[in-house]
């Protein structure tokens, strides 16, 4: 926040005088005086209050207990807690916004400076979690990011912060006891993490949970398509049948005799960066 300088007015100015004590004895006179001290040509003086110190940048690997209505805020000013301890996120990476654009500093809850953070921190989840881009679209960790505050913007914080989180559903997040830095590049604790969900992903009964959880469907496969333009939902729903159908067939106990499902994106998921969809199976 920036400080307004003010004016501070001093106290009364205070003046001293000398008394002039004149005693007689006899017929001498004795006179003793003092002369009046030089009088200095006090003024007010203007002072600033210092601005406030910004917060401190995130540190990566702190973790923090965040309710699900706060991991999707764009700011957070929850303290750390240790990673030891039940907690819902983890800090996989901090780094500095960019807002100064042709000579123009930008707000940092503009849309450009927004977009670099959205941008920068899905990227920086894959290399944390380890694993491959589909390990991560098949598992229920996410990313979620936070800039600070307006006035803490306006002090000087110019950092950005990346979270990873773990849903535990369609609005709430699993709390975690151990850290998620390479967890989806072992084998042990990638299923930990895996995608699943209680009934088939055109069913309405259809919810996404970790599949430590009681489930009947499990993700299995991404369908991936080129950047740009949304092609429409009957390209994309089209453009998995064959995919999805394959490695239903690979993870049956039956190749001849199985079920499989496609969950395609929507144009607003598309618009939301989900270029992709998800080939499904019984499990």
């Amino acid at each position: 926040m920036r400080s307004t300088p003010h004016l501070t007015t001093p106290t009364a100015l205070r003046r001293g005088l000398l008394a002039v004590l004149t005693l007689g004895l006899a017929t001498t006179l004795v006179a003793c005086s003092g002369e009046e001290p030089e009088k200095k040509d006090t003024k007010p003086s203007a002072t600033q209050t210092p601005a406030p110190m910004p917060p401190a940048a995130p540190k990566v690997g702190a973790c923090y207990q965040l309710p699900y209505e706060t991991a999707v805020a764009p700011t957070s000013e929850s303290k750390p807690v240790a990673c030891g301890a039940a907690h819902t996120s983890e800090t996989v990476a901090v780094g500095r916004i960019d807002a100064l654009v042709d000579g123009h500093l930008l707000a940092v809850d503009s849309d450009r400076v927004q977009q670099q953070v959205a941008t920068a921190c899905p990227k920086a989840l894959t290399s944390y979690v380890g694993g491959s881009v589909k390990s991560l679209r098949l598992s229920m960790i996410r990313p979620v990011w936070f800039t600070p505050t307006v006035e803490d913007s306006d002090a000087g914080a110019d950092w950005y912060r990346c979270d990873a989180v773990v849903l535990a559903g369609t609005s709430n997040l699993a709390e975690l006891k151990a850290g998620l830095r390479g967890v989806l590049g072992k084998p042990a604790t990638r299923d930990r993490y895996a995608m699943c969900g209680t009934a088939a992903p055109d069913d309405k009964k259809f919810e996404r949970v970790l599949c430590s959880a009681k489930h009947s469907w499990r993700a299995i496969d991404v369908v991936v398509f080129p950047e740009g333009a949304y092609p429409g939902e009957k390209k994309v729903r089209a453009a998995g049948r064959t995919q999805c159908e394959d490695a239903g067939a690979d993870v049956a106990e039956d190749p001849l005799t199985f079920e499989w499902g496609y969950e395609w994106p929507t144009k607003e998921q598309w618009g939301m960066g989900q270029a992709f969809g998800r080939c499904w199976a019984p499990d």
